[in-house]
């Protein structure tokens, strides 16, 4: 079964990040951009770039055993495999906004925001699921920079979030149900700010959470250059990266236009202690 690493080699050998282009060329009756880089993720992991509709709908069945929605965490699982919630920015400085779901570390069954299709996804009973977020930006229909990064390098555990929110939220429910909030109102009783370790998550008191941008974060690591034409940046902890299959690592590390760097980063549960991380770089 392919991995993040499959989605990163098809993305370095298809080299055309133009969402338009490809939802002309592939994707006839897709118009919206999130929903195009979607797919765009989907055809980067099953290497299904080219193929017709109905030919990529089949490779979807075989490789990912969940597909969810906006309102429901997360948009991909791959079979036995990872778990990834994709979001598009237009920003490289955007806040990302992950509505009434709290920052992931993971992926956890017990988690009673997921629905049961996917607690009940696979043949197997799952406890947990390594997170990825995938964060798109893009500007004028060009995808400029892509960057996938490991639930565990960025957000604490979720006892971090609960210990906040769960005071709050029978209030919070209160006046949602009570229509408080109108909608699309943007009005907000407040919020609070900084409530991680690494002090990038905010809770608006209306039940949203906002995180900071991972290339804000990752700053001193992640270096966007306005005239690269693509920029996409991987973090995985290095345990996680040595647990994927060795073809694919060694398939990546072959990439003329890849680099694969071993670096430090804070431990999002204690800053105090650095975390052993692989940071994968590609650039056209």
């Amino acid at each position: 079964m392919p991995t993040i690493l499959s989605g990163i080699i098809n993305i370095a050998k298809f080299r055309n990040n133009n969402l338009k282009q490809y939802s002309s060329t592939y994707l006839i009756r897709i118009n919206a951009i999130g929903e195009l880089l979607e797919f765009y993720i989907k055809d980067s992991i099953t290497g299904s770039f080219t193929k017709k509709q109905e030919e990529k709908e089949v490779e979807y069945s075989k490789v990912f055993s969940y597909l969810g929605n906006q309102n429901n965490p997360p948009d991909l699982i791959i079979k036995n495999g990872d778990a990834f919630e994709i979001k598009k920015i237009e920003g490289k400085n955007s806040a990302i906004a992950l509505n009434s779901s709290y920052p992931k570390n993971k992926l956890y069954a017990s988690d009673y925001r997921i629905t049961s299709a996917c607690r009940s996804c696979e043949i197997k009973e799952w406890k947990e699921k390594d997170f990825f977020y995938i964060i798109g930006q893009v500007n004028k229909g060009l995808l400029k920079t892509l960057v996938i990064i490991q639930g565990e390098c960025y957000c604490a555990e979720p006892e971090i979030y609960q210990k906040l929110y769960d005071p709050l939220k029978e209030e919070i429910d209160l006046i949602l149900s009570t229509g408080g909030f109108e909608k699309g109102e943007t009005k907000e009783l407040g919020k609070v700010k900084k409530i991680d370790p690494l002090g990038i998550t905010d809770l608006r008191i209306r039940g949203m959470w906002d995180i900071q941008n991972p290339i804000k974060v990752f700053s001193n690591i992640i270096n966007i250059e306005d005239k690269n034409e693509f920029s996409l940046y991987t973090i995985m902890t290095k345990n996680k990266y040595l647990s994927l299959p060795k073809d694919e690592r060694e398939t990546l590390e072959k990439q003329n236009n890849i680099e694969i760097k071993d670096i430090k980063i804070k431990n999002p549960n204690n800053p105090a202690k650095l975390l052993d991380a692989k940071l994968i770089s590609l650039i056209f």
